[in-house]
């Protein structure tokens, strides 16, 4: 038996949160807050481990996204640029990870930044108040290969990947035979 006080002795504890894929085991000891800081875990369905009481804990994964935006483009508009870059991001189901901020004045180029956070956080999209925080105001092609490209005004996606066609049946493409290939006969 040891003379420490009640408290000043740690308690470990072990939670588990099943998701499709596998399970986040949380471990926390009396040092730490009982509701375990710094995990973000959304909570949804009734799958349950078994002898455990959370009753239906499932972690869902959420695709990264970060924002973009110029200081010299958004000037004294710039919260409010961040406040609607994180709104589209939560509408759109994406956890921002971070609002990339460029201010021309650093010398460095300007998407430098924004695509080695993209490549270290393995992001899917990012998100910008308008083609206007890009040079010329065009959306740069080599980006869009990277990540989805997401304008909050006018609100658009410049998606790296292009949706497959829709099948009408199992010869034709809805809206397209070889009859009416605006390209011609003898092209795909």
């Amino acid at each position: 038996m040891t003379n420490e006080p009640e408290e000043s002795r740690a308690v470990s504890r072990t939670r588990a949160f099943q998701f499709p894929g596998g399970v986040l085991e949380l471990q926390c000891t009396g040092d730490d807050s009982t509701d375990h800081s710094g995990f973000y875990l959304e909570i949804h369905g009734h799958l349950t481990l078994d002898g455990h009481e959370d009753g239906g804990a499932v972690m869902r994964y959420k695709t990264t996204c970060l924002g973009y935006l110029r200081t010299d483009v958004s000037g004294v508009a710039q919260l409010w640029d961040e406040t609607r870059i994180r709104r589209l991001a939560e509408r759109l189901g994406y956890d921002l990870a971070e609002v990339v901020v460029f201010d021309p004045s650093s010398g460095r180029p300007p998407l430098a930044r924004l695509k080695a956070q993209a490549n270290r956080l393995d992001a899917e999209a990012v998100i910008v108040p308008s083609p206007g925080h890009f040079a010329d105001g065009e959306i740069p092609g080599d980006l869009v290969q990277r990540l989805d490209v997401i304008t909050v005004s006018p609100e658009e996606t410049h998606a790296r990947r292009p949706m497959p066609l829709l099948r009408n049946d199992d010869n034709a493409f809805r809206g397209w035979s070889s009859d009416t290939n605006p390209i011609g006969p003898g092209h795909p």
